[in-house]
This record gives C-alpha cells, sequence and structure tokens, in this order.
C-alpha cells in the first residue's frame, strides 16, 4: 500500500510540476496565465476571487510544492516514516493550492494517497515499517 501511495505522489508531483513549470515561463514571458485545451492553467480560479493574483513567485511555491510531493514519493516508495511525515504535511499547502487554482484532480488523489499511507501506517506492527514485506 505504500508503494501504491508513492505512485499517487508522483502522479500529483510530475501531472501539475511539468505543466508548472512550463505555466511559470509562460506566464513570465507573456505576463498572463496559460491555457491549455481552452482551460486556463494555475489561474482564473478561487485565488484570483479572494484578490491573490497568479504570479511567478505563487507559480514557483506551486512548483516547490511538487518537487516536495516527488521527494515524499520517494522516501514512500522506499517505507521511509520520513515519506508518510512528509506526505501529510504537506497535504493542507497542497490542498490549498488545489483548491485557489480550481484543480479538481488535486483533491481525489491527494485523498487517495493519504488514505493508503493511513491504512498502511496501521498495518504496520511496532517495530516494523509501513508494509514491509518481511513481517
Amino acid at each position: 500500500m505504500m508503494r501504491a501511495a508513492a505512485v499517487c505522489s508522483w502522479i500529483l508531483s510530475l501531472g501539475f510540476g511539468l505543466p508548472g513549470g512550463y505555466a511559470i515561463w509562460y506566464f513570465a514571458e507573456h505576463g498572463a496565465v496559460w491555457t491549455f485545451l481552452g482551460y486556463p492553467t494555475y489561474g482564473h480560479g478561487p485565488f484570483e476571487d479572494i484578490g491573490l493574483r497568479t504570479s511567478v513567485p505563487l507559480l514557483s511555491a506551486f512548483l516547490l510544492l511538487c518537487v516536495s510531493e516527488f521527494v515524499a514519493g520517494w522516501l514512500l516508495w522506499r517505507r521511509r516514516p520520513a515519506g508518510t511525515r512528509l506526505a501529510l504535511a504537506l497535504l493542507p499547502f497542497e490542498f490549498a493550492f488545489w483548491i485557489g487554482f480550481a484543480l479538481p484532480f488535486g483533491p481525489v488523489a491527494g485523498l487517495a494517497r493519504t488514505v493508503l499511507v493511513a491504512v498502511s501506517g496501521r498495518r504496520a506492527r511496532p517495530g516494523t515499517a509501513p508494509d514491509d514485506p518481511s513481517s
């Protein structure tokens, strides 16, 4: 289960991070939010509704969060306790960005990852790594 959680982390990281890198370049170059298949990416969502306009620093913060998510996935894959802690610590910040940028897939995948981490952690016995195949 921990490895499935890692895959969810990587999907989130790469799915939002790779286009996020391009979105930063596009915004810096054109001063406008990049649109993909007719939909604005990382803009024109609830953030702007509350007065937080898309900017290079805001997009860069989201990209840094995506990089952190990738690291969490790597730690989860290796069944490191720090992966569980990092994945759970990132969740509130991820939710803020997913909601703020109106990214509906983020909360679904984030919830799936969190459930997998929680179930895997419950199944672990004291003194063993979660989902340890030798236990």
